[in-house]
């Protein structure tokens, strides 16, 4: 007879329980841990007792990991990339463990597998939701043709500080745009949970991207107001849209480290944002307890963190819920306790539908690996993902018919690596389009196209711990001549029509352990760029970063800046397209960008607080405000805003009103714009911030067309966490309204809320 687990056409909940019932205590803490699969090959004859203790541990740890899983000692491996390995892995759990449990296979799918798209910030820069979701969905069919059922990702992590190194991952600073990108991601990384489908597991559970001086791993203070009006809006919103995961932070969080902390990951993450899937530490984060000085022993750790709703724990080496049954039997944690996570981790492989096919298909994954229309895909997104910061007397597009001579130059002009950006792992770099590759092919035989690497770019002082994993990673040589370079560099754009300078960060000088200390471009890329400059020869300036850089003189004296992120795959045909006027710069700044690093942390939404009228005087020897504004970015078209309205100029607390605005597109070229709404409350419980977004459309309008873009503001725009009260609240006030291209928008409007007694607040939760 078929045991009730084993059958398709039952409802989930009654298999998880029927499986549930069956497990053994130990084999139920295994389920609860996830092991990396480092994939070290030992040489044939190597004496392991020969290895230093480190080297050792790493060179077994596959054999270790395989041995858990044969016995039921795990529930989940993360970082197999081949879906050959991944079926030996899952035939061992299937077919030799008593239950034949499947493995659940996690990866850090961030912003493509094979196909490479621009990083996460730069997705967030297009502002537009359709196209987060579809280049998420394609990584997700990707991710599934190799095994792969769960991805780290998205990472919702507000960041304010541009120091910080995974700002990169995330969708900038604000928590309504944050918000939308979040949803947008699960959607594309999970769909049905159908065969091309993946978990999103949203992260870092919470305020991660608050740490003290822009530090990674540093400590975090946050206020209950920045908990719930800033930090907690894009977990919401994930959770609203479905994610199953939900992975929480290394880090101290008011004194308590997150992932031992249960008035986060159970009073708060569930009981008040309404989550039911599953919590997965970040790497070793559990044993890390001990580490804190949190927990006495990784027997603690682990209790602590069980405890605190930590439902897996993801580690390399001897994990601490390995300890569970034992504490179990020790009367230091309930058996509930471990049969509730198990549930939650159950119900996410039968919901996946792993027991029914638990096997990658092989023979597929090569032809979706290979996809052209992902290739293509990844394309567009980079192009829209671009921001023209500044373009001063039209100076871009570039007229393909009237350049004869091109000087390309920069190192990460022409570095398939820095190309793509951080976080990815299974890249085909033979196949990345540079930005000199992508102007050749796009101008042929029209123009001559002289490359100069120039400057070099100093590397790290602590060198980063992911280039040990990937071969591909470039460094300018020791030996490097940077004097004579970028006297090379001058002569080549001394002898153009025009410099295209390409500036910026590698890829390993952003992203997680690349937290930073300034802005500055680094080595000697500035007075480089000076130089070209004073040749005479037209410069364009094209940004290559995941953070914003010092740009202060560039801003002053160059006359096109082209902001380009990590634009993935085919970044290169992307930027010769929007360079030469085939597609239209429409990306916004998700940010504020500083002018200076001693600026930092630097935030659109700020409040009035006292002098508002010296806000920016606040330094005495340079202003305080920004280089570019939130939302900022330009375009190759013209835009008008007009007849700004409303359905109604009064409303009552809890009720919605719909803003309309007329854009027309004065230019002879159609282009995308990102129409931008924000208010101001005048007055109420407590005093809220100068602007807020809270709403967004980027929209496709043609060459002479006017159309009306229509917004709506409600309570869930309305309301904030108020400290007042500790608790949601929507004031009886007066709104300014502005709707326009950035934060700066000055197309205003008056909105009056008043007040209800049968309303007078909008709910005491956070949705």
């Amino acid at each position: 007879m078929t045991e009730p687990f084993r059958r398709a056409d039952l409802p989930v909940e009654g298999r998880v329980a029927d499986l549930l019932s069956r497990l053994t205590l130990e084999e139920k803490v295994g389920q609860l841990t996830q092991f990396f699969h480092l994939g070290i090959e030992v040489p044939e004859g190597l004496d392991l007792e020969t290895l230093p203790p480190e080297q050792r541990a790493y060179a077994e740890q596959p054999k270790i990991v395989e041995a858990a899983i044969r016995g039921g000692g795990t529930g989940s491996v993360l970082f197999v990339k081949d879906p050959a390995t991944a079926n030996r892995m899952q035939r061992l759990a299937v077919e030799e463990s008593r239950l034949g449990i499947p493995l659940i296979f996690g990866f850090d799918v961030i912003h493509g597998i094979r196909t490479i798209f621009p990083v996460p910030l730069a997705l967030a820069a297009t502002w537009s939701t359709q196209i987060v979701e579809a280049a998420q969905s394609a990584a997700a069919r990707e991710a599934r043709a190799v095994g792969i059922h769960w991805t780290f990702a998205p990472m919702v992590d507000i960041a304010r500080d541009a120091r910080w190194g995974r700002i990169i991952e995330g969708a900038g600073e604000d928590p309504v745009l944050g918000a939308a990108v979040a949803a947008a991601q699960v959607r594309g990384f999970q769909g049905e949970l159908g065969r091309d489908s993946i978990l999103a597991g949203p992260k870092h559970f919470v305020g991660y991207g608050a740490n003290r001086g822009g530090r990674d791993y540093d400590d975090v203070e946050v206020s209950e107001s920045e908990l719930w009006n800033v930090y907690l809006p894009p977990f919401q919103a994930a959770i609203d849209a479905g994610a199953v995961n939900v992975m929480s932070a290394y880090m101290d969080y008011n004194g308590v480290p997150a992932s031992g902390n249960r008035r986060l990951l159970t009073d708060v993450l569930r009981g008040e944002l309404g989550f039911d899937g599953f919590v997965v530490s970040d790497n070793n984060a559990v044993r890390s307890l001990e580490t804190q000085h949190f927990a006495k022993d990784l027997t603690d750790a682990a209790v602590r963190a069980v405890s605190a709703g930590v439902d897996m724990e993801m580690c390399m080496f001897d994990p601490a819920f390995s300890r569970l049954a034992q504490a179990v039997r020790d009367g230091l944690v309930d058996e509930a306790v471990i049969d509730a996570a198990v549930r939650r981790v159950l119900t996410a492989k039968f919901r996946l539908g792993l027991f029914e096919a638990p096997y990658a298909e092989e023979r597929a994954a090569a032809e979706v690996l290979s996809s052209s229309s992902s290739r293509d895909q990844a394309q567009a997104a980079a192009e829209a993902s671009f921001v023209l910061l500044k373009n001063e007397d039209a100076a871009l597009p570039l007229s393909a018919a009237s350049l004869t001579s091109i000087a390309v130059i920069g190192q990460l002009a022409d570095s398939k690596r820095d190309t793509l950006g951080p976080w990815v792992f299974d890249h085909d770099t033979d196949e990345t389009v540079t930005i000199l590759d992508g102007l050749r092919s796009r101008l042929g035989d029209t123009a001559k196209i002289d490359f100069a690497p120039g400057a070099g770019i100093p590397r790290r002082m602590f060198p980063s711990m992911f280039d040990q994993m990937d071969a591909t990673v470039v460094a300018t040589p020791e030996d490097y001549d940077d004097a004579a370079e970028t006297r090379s560099a001058v002569e080549i754009a001394a002898a153009a029509d025009v410099a295209i300078v390409v500036v910026g960060q590698r890829q390993n000088q952003i992203g997680e352990n690349a937290s930073t200390s300034t802005l500055t471009l680094p080595g000697a890329q500035e007075e480089q760029l000076r130089q070209i400059v004073e040749t005479g020869t037209p410069v364009v300036l094209i940004v290559m970063s995941g953070r914003p850089l010092d740009l202060r003189w560039a801003d002053a004296n160059v006359p096109a800046i082209l902001q380009v992120w990590y634009p993935g795959t085919r970044g290169g045909d992307a930027v010769a397209s929007v360079l030469l006027g085939d597609a239209s710069p429409a990306g916004r700044l998700p940010f504020t960008w500083p002018r200076h690093v001693g600026q930092l942390p630097m935030v659109y939404a700020h409040n009035r607080t006292f002098a508002p009228q010296d806000q920016g005087a606040r330094y005495w020897e340079e202003e305080s405000t920004p280089l570019y504004p939130f939302g900022h970015g330009l375009s190759y078209a013209a835009f008008g805003y007009s007849n700004l309205t409303l359905d109604r100029d009064r409303i009552d607390v809890g009720e919605s009103v719909a803003v309309s605005v007329d854009v027309t597109n004065t230019s002879p070229r159609q282009a995308d714009e990102v129409v931008q709404l924000y208010i101001h409350q005048r007055y109420g419980t407590s005093s809220r911030p100068v602007r807020e977004l809270k709403a967004f459309e980027r929209v496709t309008i043609a060459a002479g067309e006017t159309r009306t873009v229509r917004l709506a503001l409600g309570p869930d725009q309305l309301r904030y966490w108020s400290a007042v009260t500790g608790g949601f609240v929507q004031d009886a006030t007066t709104l300014d309204i502005w709707v326009g291209s950035s934060s700066t928008a000055d197309l205003a409007t008056v909105l009056e809320v008043t007040d209800s007694a049968s309303a007078r607040h909008a709910g005491g939760g956070p949705r």
